[in-house]
């Protein structure tokens, strides 16, 4: 590879990074010998077998340098230049040994690619290639480059240009450092790619010591040799400003500080000065010196001053302005002082600045006061440049002398004239409180006050005293007097009364209230009478005002006075605190005349005007019990006579009638003073009272008049009903015959009843005795008939009551016939009448089966007896009932359950004694209730049966026969009945034969005679059973079954 633009970056993890610059070929060779080209650019990692930095080996011409960046160690291997500053020593000469072979752990891994360098950074050198011994590729350092000082300016911009020599290389640059002493260097920030650089900022006559190097990235080569260069000279640094050392009116003396003369002496200063007039700067002095002295200036002046320094390069620039001032003489005396304010401790003073100052003079002023009495003089109580000044914590009404001075820079002037203020009196204390001097007047209302003069006077004599009342604290009395007297005044008030003084110095504070009340008199009259309402007839209601004159006290109570006329005798209805009342019991549409008077704490007021007012109709007089006369028991005539009508005419009467005193109704209203009241109650008390009508309205009920009906016939019998027989005492003799009656007693009307009358149909009415009840008999069944009944007491026979429709119930059902539909060893099946197994209607017949008791109650017409005995005769009746009632019960039905066959046994056990001879054996079952057990024992030949053995035995030898491997055998067993009947049980499963022994040894045939003795030996071939053959049959068909379904689940109905 090219070393001069390969870079070796070492990685902390034992990795060795081979950068490839672009346009640049790298080769190694791998583990296997192939020999492989990476062309840049490219990072090539390699990764280093014992974690140690190799030796780097470079050949002729390359230099390596190790450099570390952001924690990764890059080892450089650079080409060096061959050109050369004269000055240089030459590079030592480098030997490489001769080329190894690559180390196996050196491999190729991947590509980095770095950033593109400039075009003249790419040198197409002679890709010399060089290995070290562990197969590293060897890189080359920067060369050194030649450093030449182009040009050296003067002046403030002192930049001296560097030349370097131009180096290709990927992200290089030319480091500078700069310094002022050769051993020392400091480092400049250039790092550009141009070969030129100028140095700024340097100091004017400097001697500098400057190298340079080239650098890859952070990858450094080594420095140039140290050159040096000198700055040239260049004008004076501009100087401080001149500062003055001394001044007076019409002098001042500047002296300044030589500047930096940057590499030249100073031959002069240049000072100039500006008269104050804000005109252009003059030339007042140039020369070597550094002291100048300025005369004939005007005093009190302000000047600017400023100084530039001159070399042989040139002048300097001029320093910042210096401002200062001549020296001037002390301020003329000011005008005296002038009050501003004052108050009760305090003093405003103010002043006028003083003649003949010059523009910008500053002016401080001084304030001096004397306190007459104290002795000690003239005291400075202010000193500033405020033309004006407050002095705060005097003494009241006392006169001070003041005077002021001005002050500058140059002195003090004379005082000024001393005037003398005084400070204003403060406001005089309250005075005493005001007390009455003799009593209160009780006829002239009014009294005579005294004010005690107040403690302190403020500082100024009191010259007006001042008396308020409480009406909105009006003032009664203003003047020098401590004495007043109050008249006018209202009897029995309250008034509050306070007094100040006035002086100089102004109002006092109030002095305590003082309370005083005049005394009451008598009220009054009071305000007039009114109506509060209408007036009714019986009572006048009245409201009046409160005098207009209380008296000076609270009116306590009020009567009032009414006539029958104007010169009748008065009387108090009312007294008391209200303003209203009510004139009551008086006689309506009569006048009535009224008086008022108050009364306070000082006794009556007079009495009011006379008002007279009317009352108002009233409704008429109650009137009296009316007359009652009776013409029929349910028939009575009532009258009354017409009452008094209190001033409107009756023109409507209203009677209330009712069989109880509080619960009277309203029968009659009209005109006529009489009434006939009809439909009553034989030997009933009614009551009555009369009410009078006008156009006021109506007037009290009169007094309740009592009359009793006589007694009359019996009322008509109510809630007549037919009842069962569970409502009697008694029971009925047939319920198709007969009708239980019951009803209420009705209402005797003043006489006993002693009996009723039965009417039901054409025949002659049936009476009974007192009672509330009768049954009816000998009626025909299931008959409607009508009922009606009435009341007889010892006035007559009452009236028949409503009819009642009553039918007599049907005939009670006759049993049916009892029958056995099947017996069982354990049950029986009896069936009865022609119907449905299973009831229909909760209305239909009912049936009760009886075993002794009731063994089943319902509409069904079968019913299956379990948990019987067998061969056992059992009696049975039944009975039924409906709506009508219950049937008579049937005579008794015997019945007799069969005998049950013996049970299924198993199957039987067949043991090959020889050959073809076989013995059957089969379980032996005990003898039931009594009777005896006999067996019978088939032989299946395919669907042949062959019966050979029927007794009591229980095996059965068979021999002499060759058996077929389909013969099965099975047994039953039956039961032999007294009477000669026998009963089979079912038959067992069957077993097959056992095959043919086949020919062998004779102890052979020893042995499977144990096998037969043991059991029956399998056979090959077997025959299906017909169980089996009904299983694979109902599998079959639940196959296709299932087929159908889902078909037509998936074809019908999706």
């Amino acid at each position: 590879s090219d070393f001069h633009s390969v870079t070796f970056i070492i990685i902390t993890l034992q990795m060795i990074l081979v950068q490839v610059n672009p346009g640049e070929t790298f080769t190694i060779r791998t583990e296997d010998g192939q020999v492989r080209c990476i062309t840049g650019p490219a990072h090539v990692p390699m990764v280093s077998p014992n974690g140690t930095m190799p030796p780097i080996y470079v050949p002729p011409g390359y230099m390596s340098q190790v450099v570390e960046e952001n924690g990764v160690r890059k080892v450089m291997v650079l080409p060096q230049t061959t050109e050369f500053h004269p000055s240089m020593p030459p590079p030592p000469p480098l030997h490489v040994p001769q080329y190894l072979p690559p180390h196996p752990a050196m491999l190729h891994q991947h590509h980095m690619y770095p950033r593109e360098m400039p075009p003249h950074f790419m040198h197409q050198l002679p890709p010399p290639q060089m290995y070290s011994e562990q197969g590293e590729c060897l890189p080359a350092c920067p060369p050194q480059p030649a450093l030449l000082i182009q040009d050296v300016q003067c002046a403030r911009n002192l930049s001296p240009v560097v030349s370097q020599c131009s180096i290709a290389m990927t992200d290089s640059g030319y480091p500078v450092l700069l310094s002022l002493s050769s051993s020392l260097m400091t480092f400049s920030s250039h790092r550009g790619l141009e070969t030129t650089f100028t140095v700024e900022d340097l100091r004017p006559a400097t001697a500098y010591y400057i190298k340079v190097c080239a650098s890859c990235g952070s990858v450094k080569g080594p420095s140039s040799e140290v050159a040096d260069f000198t700055t040239m000279c260049a004008p004076p640094e501009a100087p401080a400003p001149p500062r003055v050392i001394l001044h007076s009116k019409s002098t001042l003396v500047l002296q300044w500080k030589a500047p930096n003369d940057n590499g030249s002496k100073i031959t002069g200063y240049l000072l100039e000065f500006d008269e104050g007039k804000q005109s252009a700067f003059k030339e007042v002095y140039f020369g070597h010196a550094k002291q100048y002295k300025i005369v004939k200036l005007t005093p009190s002046t302000n000047y600017a001053f400023r100084i530039a320094a001159k070399n042989d390069i040139g002048m300097s620039a001029f320093s910042e302005v210096m401002t200062c001032c001549t020296a001037g003489s002390a301020p003329q005396p000011p005008a005296p002082p002038r009050l501003s304010a004052s108050g009760v401790s305090w003093l405003t003073l103010e002043w006028n600045i003083p003649g003949g100052l010059t523009a910008g003079d500053t002016l401080t002023y001084t304030l001096e006061m004397e306190e007459e009495g104290t002795g000690y003089g003239f005291k400075p109580k202010y000193n500033g440049e405020e033309l004006s000044c407050t002095l705060k914590g005097l003494r009241r009404s006392t006169s001070y002398r003041f005077r002021v001075l001005a002050a500058n820079a140059e002195g003090r002037s004379q005082p000024s004239v001393p005037v003398e203020f005084s400070t204003t009196p403060d406001k005089p204390g309250a005075p005493g409180r005001p007390a009455l001097r003799g009593r209160v007047h009780l006829f002239f209302f009014f009294f005579c006050l005294h004010a005690d003069a107040p403690k302190d006077d403020g500082g100024s004599p009191v010259t007006q005293y001042v008396l308020e009342m409480d009406n909105g604290w009006e003032v009664v009395y203003s003047g020098p007097l401590r004495e007043h007297v109050c008249d006018s005044l209202k009897p029995g008030t309250w008034y509050n009364l306070r007094v100040y003084c006035q002086s100089a110095g102004g109002q006092s504070q109030v002095c305590t209230l003082l309370t005083v009340q005049t005394a009451p008199v008598p009220p009054g009259p009071c305000q007039a009478l009114q109506l509060a309402g209408k007036a009714r007839p019986r009572d006048i209601p009245l409201t009046w005002g409160p005098p207009l004159e209380d008296g000076g006290a609270p009116v306590s109570q009020y009567i009032v006075e009414m006539s029958d006329s104007t010169q009748g005798p008065h009387r108090t209805f009312y007294q008391g605190l209200e303003t209203d009342c009510s004139a009551c019991q008086l006689v309506p549409g009569h006048k009535y005349c009224f008086w008022v008077k108050a009364a306070n704490q000082a006794g009556w007021g007079p009495l009011s005007e006379m008002y007279e007012f009317s009352t108002a109709p009233g409704p008429p007089e109650p009137c009296g019990p009316p007359q009652l006369a009776v013409k029929t028991p349910t028939c009575v005539l009532a009258s009354w006579e017409i009452p008094a009508c209190n001033g409107a005419e009756v023109f409507e009467f209203r009677m209330e009638w009712g069989a109880a005193e509080g619960t009277l109704t309203l029968t009659y209203c009209g005109p006529a003073p009489g009434y006939e009241a009809r439909n009553l109650l034989p030997a009933t008390a009614y009551y009555c009272r009369v009410q009078a009508v006008n156009s006021v309205g109506a007037g009290p009920f009169g007094d309740v008049a009592m009359v009793t009906t006589p007694p009359s016939v019996p009322a008509a019998v109510r809630s007549v009903a037919v009842v069962g027989e569970d409502a009697l005492a008694e029971s009925l003799a047939g319920p198709a015959s007969c009708l239980a009656l019951r009803w209420e007693e009705p209402c005797s009307h003043g006489a006993e009843i002693i009996g009723y009358n039965i009417d039901f149909g054409e025949q002659v009415p049936i009476s009974v005795g007192k009672t509330n009840h009768y049954i009816l008999e000998n009626l025909q069944p299931d008959t409607t008939y009508r009922v009606r009944v009435q009341a007889i007491n010892g006035i007559g026979v009452g009236p028949f009551s409503a009819s009642l429709k009553a039918r007599t119930r049907p005939l009670p059902p006759e049993p049916p016939t009892l029958e056995c539909a099947a017996a069982g060893p354990q049950s029986l099946k009896l069936k009865w009448g022609d119907g449905p197994s299973r009831g229909q209607l909760s209305g239909a017949t009912q049936y009760c089966l009886h075993m002794l008791v009731c063994i089943y109650s319902g509409p069904c017409h079968t019913f299956k007896v379990q948990r019987l005995s067998e061969a056992t005769v059992y009696q049975f009746s039944i009975q039924a009932h409906n709506e009508a009632g219950v049937g008579p019960l049937s005579p008794l039905y015997s019945f007799s359950t069969s005998r049950s066959p013996p049970p299924q046994l198993k199957a039987p056990r067949v043991d090959q004694l020889e050959s073809n001879h076989y013995e059957v054996t089969w379980e032996a079952l005990q003898s039931m209730r009594g009777d005896p057990i006999v067996y019978t024992l088939q032989l299946q030949r395919g669907r042949e049966l062959e019966q050979l053995y029927r007794g009591p035995a229980s095996s059965y030898k068979w021999h002499g026969v060759v058996p077929v491997c389909d013969w099965r055998l099975r047994v039953c067993a039956g039961r032999r009945c007294p009477d000669g009947v026998e009963l089979w049980g079912p038959y067992s499963p069957s077993i097959a034969l056992p095959g043919p022994e086949p020919p062998a040894a004779s102890e052979s045939v020893a042995g499977s005679r144990a096998t037969s003795r043991d059991g029956v030996a399998p056979r090959k071939d077997r025959a299906i059973t017909d169980e089996q053959f009904a299983l694979l049959l109902l599998l079959g068909f639940a196959i296709v079954a299932i087929l159908f379904a889902v078909l037509i689940q998936y074809f019908v109905i999706k």
